[in-house]
Order: structure tokens, then sequence, then C-alpha cells
């Protein structure tokens, strides 16, 4: 896989959370089987979604870091060495990250059905799903904004039109 720059990975971050928000707006009563749980963690893994959520440890404690610096400038050596000790204390905790993102799909698909897809993810198609599914998350951004820029323009105009006939200005 090609390295991703913090952008990519900030879209990717994004496009994930997106997700999830969709995901978790039609959760089951039931709480998942551990035979599903365990097939969502092999799709989690297979997906390779684990390596986009080792961002998020990191940010958080850089975030939470420069949250101090404006008022205690005095203190960015520390609070950065903190910060390094922080990061090696709590690396494991995108594991946690991960089960929660796990969790999410055994609620939504039964046992079987995350089987077949980690079997599909297996497969050469589902392979190369996997490796371009980044790519196509960023072109497909790009081009929803690049489409949205040019329907505001569109929007714009009409209402300039619209309000021109009723004899305002824009």
């Amino acid at each position: 896989m090609p390295s991703l720059n913090m952008t990519s990975l900030n879209r990717l971050a994004l496009a994930a959370a997106l997700a999830l928000a969709c995901l978790a707006g039609e959760v089951r009563a039931q709480a998942p089987t551990p035979g599903a749980l365990a097939a969502a963690r092999e799709l989690v893994a297979v997906k390779g979604a684990a390596a986009m959520f080792n961002p998020l440890v990191p940010g958080v404690i850089e975030s939470a870091k420069n949250s101090f610096l404006p008022t205690n400038p005095q203190l960015a050596k520390p609070l950065d060495e903190e910060a390094l000790a922080l990061r090696k204390e709590f690396a494991a905790k995108s594991a946690e990250v991960v089960d929660e993102v796990a969790k999410v799909y055994a609620v939504h698909f039964s046992e079987q059905e995350l089987k077949d897809i980690v079997a599909f993810y297996k497969t050469p198609v589902g392979k190369k799903l996997i490796a371009e599914e980044p790519r196509v998350l960023e072109d497909g951004m790009k081009a929803a904004q690049s489409w949205a820029t040019t329907f505001s323009d569109v929007v714009v105009e009409r209402f300039r039109t619209e309000m021109k006939k009723k004899g305002y200005t824009l």
C-alpha cells in the first residue's frame, strides 16, 4: 500500500467515521454473539482498518498537549516529553478502537454474513478492493467536492436570476 500523508489519513478517518455513523443509525436490539465478534474482528483485520485508526491515539495525545500550549508556552519541552511518554503508554489503546468497530459490524451483520464478507475480501477482487479503496474514497471525495462547487455556482446564479425577477439584486 502506498504511503498516505496526514491529509489522506484524515480523509480516510473522516470517511470511516461517517461510515460508522451511518452503520450506528440502525442498531439491532440484541448483542452480537462471540462468533460474530470474532468474525467482525477478522473482517476489520482483513480490511486493514486497524492501520487507519493508528493515528487516533497519537492524535488525541497531540491535541490534548496542544490545548495546554497557548496558556503555558514555557512548558513546550516538558509537554513534548510527556506526550512522548503517553504515546508509548497508550499505544495499545488502538486495539480498543478496533474492538469498537468490530462490535459495530457484529451488530449489523450476522456471524455467517461476516464470514462471507471476510471470504470475499480474501478473493483477488476483494484484495483489489482493499488496495484501491483508499484512493477510490479520496478520488470520490474530490469528485464530490468538485461537483458541489459547480452545483453551487448554478444555485447561486439561479438565486440571482429569480431574485432579480422579484426586483432584488444580490
